[in-house]
């Protein structure tokens, strides 16, 4: 395996990553409060995951992956919109 190979390997796995911590977070913060939640970071990390694998996937050119990566970053984004314009 080349460097290169290697990098977008974990690049890829990070995105996975953030993905799962997003999971993770909600689990807890849900278990805290006794009631399903979804906490903001959440959607933070769901960008963040998101545009890591939408940029993996253009690498990859994997046509299928780019576009479902693309609308989650869309409503995650749409999301933290709702929360921070409903806070002014």
């Amino acid at each position: 395996m080349t460097k290169v190979e290697l990098f977008w390997i974990c690049l890829g796995l990070a995105g996975q990553i953030c993905f799962f911590l997003r999971f993770l977070f909600q689990w807890i913060v849900s278990e805290k409060k006794r009631e399903s939640t979804i906490p903001v970071i959440f959607w933070f990390l769901s960008i963040f995951g998101g545009i890591i694998l939408l940029i993996y996937s253009i690498y990859r050119k994997d046509p299928v992956f780019i576009i479902g990566q693309s609308m989650g970053i869309l409503i995650y984004s749409r999301n933290i919109y709702f929360i921070y314009s409903k806070n002014k």
